[in-house]
């Protein structure tokens, strides 16, 4: 089968708590730069690295849908939401590759991941499943080489370089919790879902 003959399907998982414009800017801009037919959104269940428990998921999967609503082959995936036990990135790999025979498989994911992607589990198979594609912010300093252990017959990795964004989950909680505005930084449905569900109002 040639590549030519092959979907391309991204993954991308995450907190997504909350989900802001950063995250849909990167969907967007990996669309066009890997030319993916279809990208899976996942919001991550029960994260397997993060000591801070997240918002409610139905909450966290609710906003992504209203974040990337509207993104032609952006689809929000709730199987880690769904599935028991910690969220491991491979279990949602393996599965959509059965779910798409016929597909190269392209992860997403930020520099600051890829750096520390050998504490993943199953990593190895990871780097075999999918193509790793890196966010690397412009400022930061030749990520290329910055991907330690990833010299591994079967491992590609492609990069797309993003304007640097101070913002994050965790300040947009904060402001929230502070009462300050957070227009700006999430989509409009997003804001308004935060704002009705009174979410984030206490500092986590």
């Amino acid at each position: 089968m040639s590549d030519a003959s092959l979907l391309r399907v991204g993954v991308y998982g995450g907190a997504f708590d909350p989900p802001h414009n950063t995250h849909v800017d990167l969907v967007r801009a990996a669309m066009a730069r890997w030319q993916l037919d279809r990208l899976h959104v996942l919001p991550t269940g029960q994260p397997w690295h993060r000591p801070r428990q997240p918002t409610d998921a139905v909450h966290r999967l609710v906003m992504a849908e209203l974040a990337f609503e509207g993104i032609p082959g952006v689809v929000v995936d709730a199987r880690e939401i769904e599935r028991t036990g910690p969220s491991y990135t491979v279990d949602s790999l393996r599965e959509l590759q059965i779910g798409y025979p016929r597909a190269r498989l392209h992860l997403l994911i930020g520099s600051d991941q890829a750096r520390a992607l050998t504490s993943w589990h199953a990593w190895q198979e990871i780097v075999k499943l999918a193509t790793l594609c890196v966010a690397a912010r412009v400022d930061d300093a030749a990520p290329q080489g910055q991907v330690p252990d990833l010299a591994l017959p079967g491992a590609t990795i492609d990069f797309l370089q993003t304007v640097p964004v101070a913002t994050s989950a965790t300040e947009i909680r904060q402001r929230v919790a502070a009462g300050q505005g957070i227009a700006h930084l999430v989509p409009p449905a997003v804001a308004g879902y935060i704002d009705q569900h009174h979410l984030y109002r206490t500092a986590r």
